[in-house]
């Protein structure tokens, strides 16, 4: 039987001193650190591996990443979590490269040491590798018991909570990086790459950033949540929804209850770094509605289809 995850507080996300860093390969301006653990005095600090094996390393993103603090929030809001924590912070240490140290606020992200990654260099943002025909197979069956084929040790209910939470925020990397489900920008990476042309051919689909922890198997571990909050309604991406037969009632309830703005409100302003970049209330007005409009048009999507709801047990 799943358990009901407990959200991870995010208050001590980057709180400690930095006195570590290393850059990520093939992440550009991203930034691993690892901080002093709160209230030590060190003369020595620990090496940045052994840190990060104590939790108390951090990804440092780019401040057009920040949008993924409000993911974290609507993660947590909604009841899901599956998020790994998000802060915005600014940062002055003399350890880190001047654009860090600007003043800006940036994102800084838990870097969780047990999240199992593939050994395959191609393929190191999974921690299985899994194809759009057999994930459509897996939804297809029901798989209430994990482990047989096409089935996962991934609970099945994991499935519906990825697909709402990426439906709201229009995170398409995961269930659709080759945006088969709606028309993308010139500038999107899916046409610049040319991914676009493999919708073609349904086995060339691939999924990414399906990944679990070591502490946790049969449960997903959302990372890279930046949404676009920007997309148009009439380009959502229904193809993230698609196999899902039923979601989560505790979820559902809060997207029907119409409290969801004002509670991500309560929740953000818990982050004052976030809420002050964001110019507070008036700043969120327009993504909040968003969300909330994208909430509804989820409603109807069950109410069209019948949908079932479950408990936190799962189906």
């Amino acid at each position: 039987m799943a358990h009901r995850a407990r959200c991870t507080d995010p208050s001590a996300v980057g709180s400690g001193e930095v006195v570590g860093k290393a850059r990520v390969p093939g992440h550009g301006q991203v930034l691993q650190v690892g901080f002093s653990a709160e209230g030590v005095l060190q003369n020595i600090s620990p090496g940045l591996s052994q840190l990060c094996s104590q939790g108390l390393c951090g990804l440092i993103k780019r401040p057009g990443d920040l949008s993924e603090v409000l993911s974290f929030h609507v993660d947590r809001v909604l009841g899901l979590c599956r998020s790994l924590p998000a802060v915005a912070r600014r940062f002055y240490n003399p350890l880190l490269p001047y654009r860090y140290t600007d003043g800006g606020a940036r994102p800084v992200i838990w870097w969780a040491p047990d999240v199992q990654h593939l050994g395959d260099p191609d393929n190191d943002q999974n921690s299985l590798a899994l194809g759009w025909l057999q994930y459509q197979a897996l939804l297809a069956r029901g798989c209430s018991r994990p482990g047989q084929d096409p089935c996962l040790d991934i609970h099945h209910a994991e499935w519906a909570r990825l697909a709402l939470f990426d439906f709201l925020l229009q995170v398409h990397d995961r269930l659709d990086r080759y945006c088969c489900g709606f028309e993308p920008e010139p500038s999107d990476p899916c046409v610049e790459e040319r991914l676009r042309e493999k919708c073609r051919n349904p086995r060339e689909l691939r999924l990414v950033h399906i990944l679990v922890r070591s502490s946790d198997p049969s449960h997903l571990v959302f990372i890279d949540n930046a949404g676009n909050l920007q997309h148009p309604e009439h380009k959502l991406n229904f193809r993230l929804l698609e196999g899902i037969s039923g979601f989560p009632e505790s979820v559902v309830k809060v997207l029907a209850s119409g409290c969801l703005q004002n509670m991500l409100l309560k929740s953000l302003q818990m982050d004052p770094v976030f809420w002050e970049s964001q110019g507070g209330q008036q700043g969120l007005q327009q993504v909040l509605q968003t969300l909330e409009r994208r909430g509804q048009i989820l409603l109807g999507h069950i109410r069209t289809h019948n949908l079932t709801l479950f408990g936190d047990e799962g189906p």
